[in-house]
């Protein structure tokens, strides 16, 4: 089996869907699959598999200069991928890279699948673009019907997928490593450099940036401050709205983007995830919290709701409503027994999203596919 997978995300980029992405390759070729890349972003040598992804020719995207839109056309891929001669193509955003796998797959009738990785109709209220919502999901129902299956990261994406009239959708959840994030990662050090002391940290990790509901934390941390509660807020990530942040919550500290070690240490350093965010299909940084044994405090829209299980190992608030999540990272803060009984059940949450059973479904679907008659 050949797959040629066209993405807008891939390392040095550290998001949800890099990530995705990432332990699928590991998994291709612990598998012994043959797979190619095309993405504007070549990761580093550190990375085994950077020698299957092809560089394409790219601009920068206003306002996220850290993301690049392939511009495909000017390059020769479909010599490339002639020569290569996929069995299946895998493509992961609905941009002109997308397009472009779309066009190839349908030219040379090899079956073609797509991934549903993030809500960017869902952001475009937080930009003053609300009247183009329909228009969104009228494009994304004319893209996604084109592909024989499309795979949505949690029951909520693929729930909204099909009642918009897409076709074929199959849920492929998100994993992660519990050897990499992990209670023993604990580094007192860092408390002490963030100026924790014996403070609980409240920790967020991810873009800083509107669609991320970053104003509710702002209220919520007012309305924590003004109860009398005592913590300290982490922040671990970076975008545009960080100056802003940086005004807004003056005792926050602020790491910008961590990766690595240091990522896992933050969170097995912290004590409760603070995560306001409506938009998210899944929320890989839930689980990587759940991994380092630190309970979530979300809400209860998208993806989230597919992780944290209310009272068990977190706490869902209400969406847009600061004073209902900051009414339940106080439960938390006020109580350190209840963290500790929520770190032990986030333990066990993150210990069911094993990513090999995880990517080794999503393989099965793709060999079913390609001895069907679909």
């Amino acid at each position: 089996m050949r797959i040629a997978y066209f993405t807008e995300s891939l390392p040095p980029q550290t998001d949800g869907v890099a990530k995705t992405l990432s332990r699928l390759m590991e998994t291709l070729e612990a598998s012994g699959i043959d797979f190619r890349f095309y993405s504007p972003f070549k990761p580093g040598t550190a990375f085994k598999w950077s020698e299957r992804v092809r560089k394409v020719l790219s601009l920068p995207i206003f306002l996220y200069s850290e993301y690049r839109l392939a511009v495909p056309f000017l390059h020769p891929l479909t010599w490339e991928l002639d020569r290569y001669k996929p069995d299946l193509v895998h493509v992961a955003s609905p941009s002109l890279l997308g397009l472009f796998g779309l066009s190839y797959a349908r030219r040379r009738h090899v079956k073609a699948v797509s991934s549903y990785h993030t809500h960017f109709i869902s952001y475009l209220p937080y930009y003053g673009l609300k009247k183009a919502e329909d228009a969104g999901w009228k494009f994304l129902k004319w893209f996604h019907n084109q592909f024989h299956r499309t795979y949505a990261p949690s029951r909520s994406a693929a729930g909204e997928l099909t009642q918009r009239g897409i076709k074929g959708v199959e849920k492929w959840p998100r994993g992660v490593e519990c050897d990499k994030f992990s209670p023993a990662f604990r580094n007192d050090e860092l408390r002490r450099e963030c100026g924790a002391g014996e403070r609980p940290i409240l920790l967020f990790v991810g873009r800083l940036v509107k669609e991320k509901d970053l104003d509710d934390l702002v209220d919520a941390d007012r309305i924590l401050a003004h109860a009398g509660h005592e913590y300290k807020i982490v922040i671990v990530g970076d975008g545009p709205m960080r100056p802003e942040l940086e005004t807004a919550m003056p005792d926050a500290f602020f790491t910008g983007y961590q990766h690595g070690h240091r990522l896992s240490e933050w969170y097995a350093s912290s004590d409760i995830f603070v995560f306001p965010s409506t938009t998210e299909t899944f929320g890989n940084v839930i689980l990587e919290a759940y991994s380092s044994g630190v309970p979530a405090v979300g809400v209860n829209k998208g993806g989230v709701t597919d992780i944290i299980n209310h009272d068990v190992d977190g706490f869902l608030a209400k969406p847009n409503n600061p004073r209902h999540f900051a009414d339940h990272v106080g439960i938390l803060l006020k109580d350190p027994k209840r963290r500790r009984d929520m770190s032990s059940s986030a333990r066990e949450t993150a210990r069911r999203f094993s990513w090999e059973n995880v990517n080794g479904a999503l393989i099965q679907s793709y060999r079913n596919l390609l001895v069907s008659n679909n």
